[in-house]
């Protein structure tokens, strides 16, 4: 991670634990265990997965106490079955137990996006096409879910909309006219040179108006048919990509795939994946 990503990825840590801790702090460890405990806990997956966030519930523990030791046995980007260890934390109990429930929620939401890409991504294994992400993640939450989406063996679609200028149907519909499209798109490319332009169409005529257009770096297909999606890119001599999108599942985006489209956006891979199953047990004394 840069170090904007850094900062951002502290600023999420803390809010999670403030919202956990709240003023009182954890009045069940603190209270009732020991100030000189000490402990050693294990984060076990109970399913098989992709795993992401494991660096992530790291900074937990280590934000709650920098005395606790933290082992990242398996990093973002690795696959783990059922009963291995991901992370051993250990050091003092308390810390432990306070850091427990927020390192877990970090790391079973995103090992759940990583684990559904690379279900995606293995899917159309063989093809040219990527397997992208959108903007459909929880807020604030977002750096850490296009990370998992990589550690799944996808790819990241813009940011946000200060990355990439994509027009949509109701861009289209908002009075912004056609005929003086070419001139704001120079007008764009002029002031951000190296940032990409994409345009979204629902049908065939729109692909044939939009490849007319210069300065043009890829064109959405929005909920067509594979048929539709073969028939735009035999439009093209090359010089787009095409990205199809919309209601794309695993059952579907093979076909899509063969299609010998460039890149599909899936924005299941963060609003609709399922959180892992993973514990942390603690060693018995």
């Amino acid at each position: 991670m840069n170090s904007d990503n850094n900062s951002l990825t502290n600023s999420i840590i803390e809010l999670a634990l403030e919202e956990d801790l709240g003023q009182r702090g954890d009045i069940s460890s603190n209270f009732f265990i020991p100030e000189t405990a000490n402990a050693c806990g294990k984060i076990i997956a109970r399913e098989n997965c992709i795993i992401s966030g494991s660096e992530i519930a790291a900074l937990v523990f280590n934000k709650v106490n920098p005395e606790i030791k933290v082992k990242v046995r398996i990093p973002s980007g690795k696959s783990v079955i059922a009963g291995e260890a991901i992370i051993v934390a250990t050091g003092p109990a308390r810390g432990i137990l306070t850091a427990e429930r927020t390192a877990l929620n970090f790391l079973q939401r995103l090992s759940g996006i990583a684990t559904l890409t690379r279900k995606y991504v293995d899917t159309i294994a063989g093809t040219k096409a990527k397997i992208l992400d959108t903007r459909k993640t929880i807020p604030g939450m977002r750096v850490l879910e296009k990370a998992a989406v990589v550690a799944g063996g996808g790819y990241n679609h813009r940011h946000g909309l200060y990355d990439m200028a994509m027009l949509k149907d109701n861009h289209f519909a908002a009075d912004m006219k056609m005929e003086s499209l070419q001139a704001m798109i120079n007008n764009f490319k002029e002031t951000y040179p190296d940032t990409l332009v994409e345009l979204e169409a629902d049908k065939i005529s729109q692909v044939i108006e939009f490849l007319s257009l210069k300065h043009i770096d890829v064109i959405m297909l929005d909920n067509m048919s594979k048929e539709q999606i073969s028939e735009a890119i035999q439009l093209s001599s090359g010089s787009v990509l095409f990205e199809a999108s919309g209601g794309i599942n695993l059952e579907t985006v093979m076909e899509i795939a063969k299609t010998g489209v460039d890149r599909i956006s899936v924005g299941a891979l963060t609003h609709s994946a399922k959180a892992i199953d993973l514990a942390m047990d603690f060693e018995q004394k």
